[in-house]
Formats: structure tokens, sequence, C-alpha cells
């Protein structure tokens, strides 16, 4: 996957590949020495996984925009990502303008969701947990019991 990417990328007269990395520790290291505007990262990898390498690149070089792309689409993952400080969160097999696009906008400082991605966030911040309702449910009775 990784090649194909880079393959497609390269062909792209704005954008230059600048570093590889195979695992969390060698990224956090690349972004170090080659500071790049964006970074590609995909979540599992071999030690330091994605979403603790984004939080590291993101806490010590906030000017490096990490765009997540994976084949995970838990609730888990894309929350994880996102609260590390993703700047998008694309999932592999997106069609073949989809990640030169991401690379530009994540580059402008624009978010990049996939639309499945984008629709599981916001059904997860529209539908509050059932305590919460059930605790402002009591609340609000209890307020106005005299």
């Amino acid at each position: 996957m990784r090649a194909g990417l880079v393959g497609m990328l390269d062909t792209e007269d704005d954008l230059e590949l600048v570093g590889e990395a195979g695992d969390g520790e060698e990224a956090l290291a690349r972004v170090a020495a080659l500071a790049p505007d964006v970074v590609l990262m995909a979540l599992r990898m071999p030690g330091t996984d994605g979403a603790a390498a984004t939080a590291r690149i993101v806490a010590e070089r906030s000017s490096a925009k990490v765009l997540v792309l994976t084949t995970y689409d838990t609730d888990g993952d894309i929350v994880r990502a996102v609260e590390a400080g993703a700047t998008g969160y694309l999932l592999k097999d997106p069609p073949r303008a989809q990640p030169v696009e991401a690379v530009r906008a994540a580059a402008r400082g624009e978010t990049v969701l996939a639309p499945s991605v984008a629709g599981r966030l916001l059904g997860k911040l529209r539908t509050p947990p059932a305590e919460a309702l059930t605790a402002s449910w009591r609340c609000w009775r209890a307020s106005h019991v005299a």
C-alpha cells in the first residue's frame, strides 16, 4: 500500500516526498530530522502506534499536520487519532484523487475526514450517552420540585 501511495503522490508537481518510516519511533525521528508539512500516519505499527506517534508529533512539532491513513474505522480508533491531534482520518481504498487532495488540504490546515468517518463522529457527538440524559432529566426534575 505504501509503495502505491508514494507512487501516486510522487507524480504531483506540488508535493515532495521527504521521507518514509516503518514504525512509530522511526516516524518520530524522521519528522524531527526532516520537518515535513504533512505526515501520512498508519495507526497499527510495531512499537509506538500511530495515535501515540501522532500525539508526540503534534506536541513536539505543532506545524506538522498528521493525516491518518488506515483500514481501521472503529469508534475507538477514530477518537484516539482525533484526540491525539490528527488533522484528518482517511480510510485506505479511497478514490485515487482523495489522498492527493487530502494532503493538500491538510497542508492548508484543513480537517480532512473520510465521509464514513465524519458520519460516525457526528453520530457519536449527536447521541449523548444514556446516563448523561438520565442525569440531566433528574437534575431538571429536581430543580423544579418544591
